[in-house]
């Protein structure tokens, strides 16, 4: 896919020359010592390209405690006095019982300023933006027992101080990189004039994540912030399927479900921003409608669904891209012999790499090592290169996982395991070695995935979860595809997928298979990947950027995005001009209301609405015009669901010609004889042409709640209302979508 327009010249088209200034809560990329992840990369090349197109650039970021350092390897100097200043801290009593309401946290914050290469990074120190060194982020645990969870708080409420008395009136674009870790800005800064925001969306981070309101209230007071809450507040409904979709989805990073007092800030920071900047239009795609993923049916019901489409038009995709002394090196330059031996491994066999840090869910980690250990079971002429980075370069990192450092020494002449971060130069080394790469990432949360760009640009064929996310590097593509670049496996939203583990174990297998028997094959999609990567500049990155942020200093108003709405559903956004075309994707999609607004369902438009509804498997849709179709439709929708008695209870059957799985949302703990699943969720075996399940006594089975993984990938949620054959008439009144 195209990375969109070149800005031309130096300076953005209107060549005026702009003042920007980054707020990310890591920005240290120019010392992987400092560094934690990729957020950190994009904030330093981009303001490296910035200044190089002749901007004004300022980064704010904590100091994260390494002043000293800083001080001894690139002279920082303090600037300015101590900013002494109370960040009053509203605690939820549900989470944080053994503290008061509000704790008052006075802070003296100290500023330093590095300047290099053109480019001014101010450092923030304090004792709350110290803390943490070594993982820079607050731990999950840390909620409701230890203060330092706040540190990302302190660092916001300390950047607005920062730049209002630093930069005091002048114009400046504000950059905020990760909405979870600055939330607070746009909000505050779109009450001065002088400020444009624009909220950078890097890690897909839960869209339904929410803030505690008082807390909120209490620091807009004082910067007299005008904030409407009410329009972010948390919604819930306690109808059986909505419970269970909140329940499936359930963050673990909270103790508690979010209440009515909060409410959701990814809605504020879309609101109050003048500009949302996406790493990828995979990644806007899924941002903007989760679609054919199991939060997609929560996603319609909840308030920050209708801000994303309120706001749609101040959407746009940056991209993210590859360090240009990245692309500037010749990989054939490395000695693959010397390299791979080095790491006690054989160079004459294919290679596969993985690195990120350790994140086993995240990352896909846990699938990735049980497909390596069920591929090397029979056949041992394969490499594979991990690097799973639990702790900065340099130090001596710990063992992040027993199950993989197991699977690593139980094969030892086949899998070099890393746990630490490793410099830039250590990468490329073994991205060059890299025949193919490994990056089965799961829950669609990661956006570009640096790492798996560099390898693609030293010409190593990718093997990647088939995300919206990742969609622009064609890995998704039929290998027979002249443009294809590797390899696909499903997407994945489950804790030890084992089926993601299963699938990714076959695809080593055929990438192998290509690799010996079929060189030809191998090459081209070699040649493809290195060249699909090389396309991803920051440089270019950096051109889009400049374009939109010059456009809406100026104040331009940017076009709704009609394509958009009509690719991702949004009917009831689009005006009568549009009805043909409103039509035809009604139509195509089974969206009954959408069809039904400009035209009426005929009987020869009612079956055809039906048949794409239930391909989709949209059975609220089909029930809605199940009177309009044949008997034969009606009856395949009525017995999709059956129930029988069995000697020990009840055998539940689920018949869908085009399911590839099928799971029974249970009570938590719930554990039959013939099997368990996670926590809500039970497999449904596969029995001929349905799958069928005993179950012992005590469900409610008036409501049964199915979670389906369609052939294409699709997952779609079926709530069947009633007892003996089930079936769905109605639409429950929680689940009516702003956008149908």
């Amino acid at each position: 896919m195209s990375a969109g327009p070149l800005v031309a010249g130096p300076l953005s088209e209107t060549g005026k020359r702009m003042h920007i200034v980054q707020v990310a809560y890591e920005a240290t990329a120019f010392d992987v010592r400092l560094t934690r992840g990729g957020t950190a990369t994009m904030v330093w090349e981009l303001a490296r390209e910035y200044t190089a197109a002749g901007h004004r650039v300022s980064v704010v970021t904590p100091a994260h405690g390494h002043v000293d350092h800083l001080r001894a390897h690139y002279g920082i100097e303090e600037i300015g006095s101590p900013d002494e200043h109370v960040v009053p801290l509203v605690l939820d009593p549900a989470i944080w019982p053994a503290f008061p309401a509000e704790v008052p946290l006075s802070v003296r914050t100290r500023a330093y300023r590095l300047r290099r290469e053109g480019v001014d990074i101010y450092f923030l120190s304090d004792d709350y933006t110290d803390l943490l060194p070594d993982t820079l982020y607050p731990a999950n645990e840390m909620q409701g027992t230890d203060l330092a969870y706040a540190k990302p708080l302190v660092f916001q409420v300390d950047a607005i101080r920062f730049i209002d008395r630093h930069f005091g009136a002048e114009p400046a674009v504000i950059q905020c990189y990760e909405p979870a870790y600055a939330y607070l800005l746009p909000p505050v800064m779109r009450g001065r004039p002088h400020r444009t925001t624009v909220s950078t969306v890097v890690v897909n981070t839960r869209i339904d994540d929410a803030v505690y309101r008082p807390q909120l209230e209490r620091l807009f007071e004082l910067y007299a912030a005008r904030v409407d809450l009410d329009r972010y507040a948390v919604v819930e409904h306690d109808d059986p399927l909505s419970a269970a979709m909140r329940d499936h989805s359930r963050p673990s990073f909270l103790q508690r479900d979010p209440r009515a007092d909060y409410v959701n800030y990814f809605a504020m920071v879309a609101d109050t921003s003048d500009l949302v900047d996406f790493v990828s239009d995979g990644q806007r795609d899924h941002y903007s409608t989760f679609r054919d993923a199991p939060f997609e049916r929560r996603f319609r019901q909840l308030p920050v669904s209708a801000v994303i489409q309120d706001t749609a038009a101040r959407h746009f995709v940056g991209w993210c891209a590859l360090p240009g002394w990245w692309l500037d090196r010749d990989p054939r330059g490395v000695d693959r012999d010397t390299t791979l031996a080095a790491l006690g491994l054989d160079p004459a066999r294919p290679t596969f790499y993985h690195a990120a840090r350790l994140a086993q869910n995240h990352k896909g980690q846990v699938e990735l090592f049980r497909a390596v250990d069920a591929v090397l079971r029979t056949d041992q002429e394969i490499n594979f290169v991990v690097r799973c980075a639990t702790g900065a370069a340099g130090s001596t990192a710990a063992v992040g996982d027993a199950y993989f450092a197991e699977v690593a020494a139980r094969w030892p002449r086949n899998v070099h395991l890393d746990w630490r971060m490793a410099e830039e130069e250590v990468l490329f080394e073994h991205s060059a070695c890299a025949d193919f790469c490994l990056f089965p990432s799961k829950f669609e949360l990661d956006g570009f995935l640096i790492t798996m760009a560099e390898a693609m640009a030293c010409g190593a064929v990718p093997i990647a979860t088939a995300q919206e996310v990742l969609s622009h590097y064609r890995h998704t593509l039929p290998v027979s595809h002249p443009d294809a670049t590797g390899f696909a496996v499903p997407r994945s939203f489950r804790t030890d997928d084992r089926h993601l583990a299963d699938r990714l174990a076959d695809r080593i297998r055929e990438a192998v298979a290509v690799y010996r028997a079929d060189p030809a094959t191998y090459a081209r999609l070699s040649a493809n990947a290195a060249a699909l990567a090389r396309t991803f500049t920051w440089q270019r990155s950096a051109a889009v950027r400049l374009d939109h942020f010059a456009r809406a200093q100026a104040g331009d108003e940017f076009a709704y995005p009609v394509e958009r709405a009509l690719d991702y559903g949004w009917f009831d956004r689009l005006g009568p001009e549009h009805r043909d075309r409103v039509l035809a994707a009604a139509l195509a999609r089974g969206d009954v209301p959408a069809y039904q607004r400009f035209a009426p369902v005929s009987p020869s438009i009612a079956p055809v609405l039906f048949d794409n509804a239930y391909a989709r498997g949209d059975f609220v849709h089909c029930a809605q015009i199940e009177a309009l179709v044949d008997g034969a439709r009606r009856q395949k929708l009525a017995d999709r669901c059956r129930i029988s008695a069995t000697a020990g209870g009840v055998r539940v059957a689920y018949r869908l010609e085009h399911a590839q799985s099928v799971d029974l949302v249970v009570p938590a703990g719930f554990s039959p004889g013939t099997g368990s699943g996670n926590r809500f969720t039970l497999p449904v075996p596969r029995t001929g042409p349905e799958f069928a399940i005993d179950l012992p006594p005590g469900l409610a089975y008036e409501n049964l709640i199915f979670l389906v993984t369609l052939g294409s990938g699709r997952i779609v949620w079926d709530l069947v209302s009633g007892s003996g054959p089930c079936r769905e008439s109605d639409r429950p009144a929680a689940d009516a979508p702003p956008g149908s």
